[in-house]
């Protein structure tokens, strides 16, 4: 396994910060505490989906004082951010809505199974998607579970809808005022205990989105089974349609391959034992 040194020379950046963490032998929370001491004010959250590569910071103040804490050389870590204009990945905004949140942890649950579907309309814009999933509590008390929205070109957050269909309400929701995301809870009304099961449903509808060439999951927490599918309008139907991973959204996607049509108009992409990354759906339109 490469040393530090080596993995700050190259990166990427969440394993580099990763392996500066438990060589310091810090946990999250003491990562936190030390940034609070410093005027940064970041949650756990964030601080996991930075070193697991789900998200990465955009504010380089508080990058600095990361290295300050992790003992590392001034733009050491900054450095595996910049992209080739020297700017910071623009890729945080769930980050920064799941802080809001508060007692967010993605280590608390696992997913036994998530499944969703989204219908295109005849106008190539999402017309609705259909969420069922299946998580484990890892601890007791477990009662809700935090979604997340990123929208395509054209979104507008605050007219996203989210409407809770079985076995859940809709908590707490957060919209970022400068980018296409939300956050938003599903409530259980019932606190699991550690080991239990959950099953429920939900759908989300984004008026305000324009033409949709793509669909995507982002994995916060492990997940045993994933199932995407897209719908397709007969009066819109795509050229041609594959799926793609990527490690994690500052990474480039990589081609699994070609997706083939059914009668129905839809395609779908299975994938089980994934736990981390993101895994989706694109398309060309005629």
């Amino acid at each position: 396994m490469a040393d530090l040194d080596s993995v700050l020379c190259t990166g990427p950046f969440h394993l580099a910060l990763r392996k500066a963490i438990r060589e310091r032998g810090l946990t999250l929370e003491r990562v936190r505490v030390h940034l609070a001491r410093r005027g940064v004010v970041i949650g756990v959250s964030s601080l996991s989906d930075w070193q697991t590569g789900r998200c990465r910071p955009v504010d380089e103040r508080t990058v600095g004082h990361l290295e300050d804490v992790l003992g590392l050389a001034p733009g050491t870590l900054c450095r595996l951010l910049r992209d080739s204009h020297g700017r910071l990945a623009d890729v945080g905004p769930v980050a920064e809505l799941l802080d809001g949140l508060g007692d967010s942890d993605p280590r608390e649950l696992e997913l036994v199974s998530v499944q969703q579907r989204i219908e295109v309309g005849d106008d190539g814009r999402l017309a609705r998607m259909w969420l069922r999933t299946a998580i484990r509590a890892r601890r007791d008390g477990v009662d809700r579970y935090v979604a997340r929205f990123y929208g395509d070109q054209g979104c507008d957050p605050g007219l996203v809808r989210t409407r809770a269909l079985r076995n859940c309400r809709v908590g707490r929701r957060f919209a970022h005022p400068d980018a296409p995301a939300i956050v938003y809870e599903l409530v259980f009304e019932q606190a699991l205990r550690a080991g239990e099961t959950w099953v429920f449903e939900s759908e989300l509808v984004d008026p305000g989105a324009g033409v949709c060439a793509e669909f995507a999951f982002g994995f916060r927490y492990p997940a045993e089974q994933c199932l995407l599918e897209a719908q397709f309008h007969p009066g819109a139907l795509p050229a041609n349609t594959r799926a793609f991973a990527q490690f994690d959204l500052a990474d480039r996607r990589h081609a699994i391959g070609d997706l083939p049509m059914n009668s129905h108009r839809a395609v779908h992409l299975i994938a089980s034992g994934v736990d981390s990354g993101v895994l989706g759906i694109a398309w060309d339109w005629r």
